[in-house]
């Protein structure tokens, strides 16, 4: 039980870091390069990974794990920044809220494995809390952006299933370091195709990216593969929530922006729907999935 709290611990700790990637992009990153700033984020942690791991996935692994790379990084990536230019953030971090649910769909479809009521209802109640979170009156709801955002969240909860159902023996800095240089690689004709040049870049740019890199890419991808071994891909997607609930608190903290009681509300409603996911999943994780990763 302590070893599972620590692995709760540790993989959550991955959305707070991509939290922050809305602050850093905003403040500090030249605008409007969408597919610059997601290439930049993973190719050169990828390298570095796959340079200090020095360790080949075996030859019949290598079509899953492009597909993994694919929907983890590529498409994923992509689909993200289409939604982020085209919807408000809010309406962004709404629909990728359904992502639970996604994952507990395929759990079904793919396993035969129902999730329990309560994390049903809990993951239901996590998109509300998420609404009355981010959701203003004004809100707009641009076809083309839910599209890719409805797309994304598919894509990234596909790809999160599959890796935790796939099992490899290749360790978890390898297994990240070769899915961020796949998925890198893959972002890169769409960069060059729809991106402008980049801008003679100051320090301060230098060292955002750098830390979207190393820290926003790098550790934060080892954190959330290490955690998709380890625990149940529900309890791993209902993580992801807190990542737009870093972004609000640091927008709070760091650029004075208003959390009024109903924001206040919601965020309460997220974290409970957390839990309770957390709850549920250990609840219906059989006997021998736990032992294995146990003595992983």
């Amino acid at each position: 039980m302590q070893q599972r709290k620590l692995d709760i611990l540790l993989t959550a700790l991955a959305p707070m870091i991509w939290g922050s990637t809305y602050i850093v992009t905003t403040q500090w990153l030249p605008p409007d390069r969408p597919f610059i700033a997601a290439l930049l984020r993973t190719l050169p942690a990828g390298l570095l990974l796959t340079l200090y791991a020095r360790r080949l996935p075996e030859a019949g692994q290598w079509g899953r794990l492009l597909l993994l790379s694919a929907l983890n990084i590529g498409f994923f990536q992509a689909l993200l920044f289409v939604a982020a230019y085209r919807l408000p953030g809010g309406v962004a971090a709404v629909v990728g809220a359904i992502q639970p649910l996604l994952v507990m769909a395929l759990a079904w479809a793919l396993d035969g494995r129902r999730s329990s009521g309560a994390a049903i209802a809990a993951a239901v109640a996590g998109i509300g809390g998420m609404a009355a979170l981010l959701l203003s009156p004004g809100a707009v709801w641009d076809l083309v952006g839910i599209a890719a955002a409805l797309a994304g969240s598919a894509s990234m909860a596909a790809g999160m299933y599959l890796a935790q159902r796939w099992k490899t023996n290749v360790p978890v800095l390898a297994f990240t370091g070769w899915q961020l240089l796949a998925g890198g690689l893959m972002l890169a004709p769409a960069a060059l195709a729809f991106d402008p040049p980049l801008p003679p870049l100051g320090a301060t740019q230098v060292l955002a990216y750098g830390y979207l890199s190393l820290v926003g890419a790098m550790a934060a991808y080892v954190l959330w593969f290490r955690g998709v071994a380890r625990l149940s891909p529900v309890a791993v997607s209902s993580l992801g929530l807190l990542s737009p609930l870093t972004a609000v608190v640091l927008g709070w903290a760091l650029l004075d922006q208003r959390l009024d009681g109903i924001s206040l509300l919601g965020m309460a409603i997220v974290l409970a729907s957390i839990l309770t996911v957390q709850w549920a999943a250990q609840r219906h994780t059989p006997a021998a999935q736990f032992i294995q990763r146990r003595s992983a």
